[in-house]
C-alpha cells in the first residue's frame, strides 16, 4: 500500500491548530478561520482522502476512520508536542477519535455536529435517529449505480443543507462536489462501523467546544444526544436557524465562536 501525503493549507506562527473538513467539501472551507487565527495561531488544514488536493483511498479495503488518522500523522508529527483539533461533520468524527489516539497531545477540541453514526446505532437498533442519513446514502449509492452522479450529489447536499440546495449550488462549485460525493458509500461505511464505544469519549479531558445547528437534520442530532452526556468538560453552543452546513454558510458566526473559544482555553 502507498503512504500518501495529504496536500495542507498553513497559515500563522504559534500554538498549533489542525482544522479537519467535512465530506464533499475540502480545507478551503477553513480558509476564514485560518485568516482569523493566523496572527496567534500556527494553523494548518488538511485535506482528507480524495478531497482536495490529496490523492485518493489508495487500497481496495474500505477504509476506516482510523486510517483518515493515519493521513494526517504527518502533519501531527511536525507540530510539536501539542495542539487543538478544529472539525467538521466527517472531519469532527475524525477529531473525535484522534483525541483519543494522542490524549496526552491534545489541549481542546472544537466539534460542529460529529457525524458519528455508529454511537446511535449501538444503543438502539434500527429505526433511530439516524435512519435519515442511512436512507439517503442508499439513494445516492443507487444513483451511482445507474451513473447518475448528479442525482447522487443532490440527494447528499439537499439532505444536510435543505431542499433545492444542490438547485441552488453555483454550476463552477458542482462538478468537484459530484466527483467527491462519489465516495458517500466509503463515508458511510467508515461512520456507521466505528467499534469505539461511546463510553471511551469520557476519557477525554480536555475542554471541547460541540456546536449544534437547530435547523440540522435529526441525524446531526442524535448523535449529539448520545456524545454529549459523556463528554466530561463540554461546552454546547446551539445556533437557532442555522444548519450542519453553517461553518460553510454562515462562517462569520461559527467562526466568532471558534476564536473566542480559543481565547478563553
Amino acid at each position: 500500500m502507498l503512504d500518501p501525503q495529504p496536500f495542507v493549507r498553513e497559515a500563522g506562527a504559534g500554538p498549533a491548530i489542525v482544522c479537519i473538513h467535512s465530506n464533499a467539501s475540502t480545507s478551503s472551507q477553513w480558509r476564514g478561520l485560518m485568516d482569523l487565527l493566523a496572527q496567534r495561531y500556527h494553523v494548518l488544514a488538511p485535506d482528507s482522502y480524495g478531497s482536495g488536493k490529496t490523492a485518493e483511498w489508495p487500497s481496495d479495503r474500505v477504509i476506516r476512520l482510523q486510517d483518515e488518522i493515519d493521513l494526517l500523522e504527518p502533519v501531527f508529527a511536525r507540530i510539536g508536542e501539542s495542539f487543538v483539533l478544529v472539525g467538521h461533520s466527517y472531519g469532527a468524527a475524525i477529531a473525535l477519535l484522534a483525541a483519543l489516539r494522542y490524549p496526552r497531545r491534545i489541549r481542546a477540541l472544537v466539534l460542529y455536529e460529529p457525524t458519528l453514526f455508529a454511537v446511535v446505532d449501538t444503543r438502539q437498533s434500527p429505526p433511530n435517529g439516524v435512519d435519515g442519513i442511512r436512507n439517503v446514502v442508499l439513494a445516492a449509492g443507487a444513483a451511482l449505480d445507474t451513473g447518475d452522479q448528479d442525482l447522487a450529489a443532490r440527494h447528499f447536499i439537499d439532505f444536510w443543507m435543505g431542499s433545492g440546495s444542490w438547485e441552488a449550488t453555483p454550476a463552477q462549485r458542482k462538478p468537484s462536489i459530484t466527483g467527491s460525493v462519489a465516495n458517500v458509500r466509503r463515508w458511510a461505511h467508515a461512520l456507521f462501523t466505528e467499534p469505539t464505544p461511546v463510553e471511551a469519549f469520557a476519557t477525554l479531558d480536555v475542554p471541547v467546544l460541540y456546536m449544534i445547528g437547530e435547523d440540522s437534520p435529526e441525524s446531526a442530532h442524535a448523535v449529539a444526544r448520545v456524545l454529549l452526556p459523556v463528554l466530561s468538560r463540554v461546552e454546547v453552543i446551539r445556533f437557532p436557524g442555522l444548519g450542519h452546513m453553517a461553518p460553510v454558510t454562515h462562517p462569520e458566526v461559527v467562526n466568532a465562536e471558534i476564536v473566542r473559544f480559543l481565547g478563553e482555553v
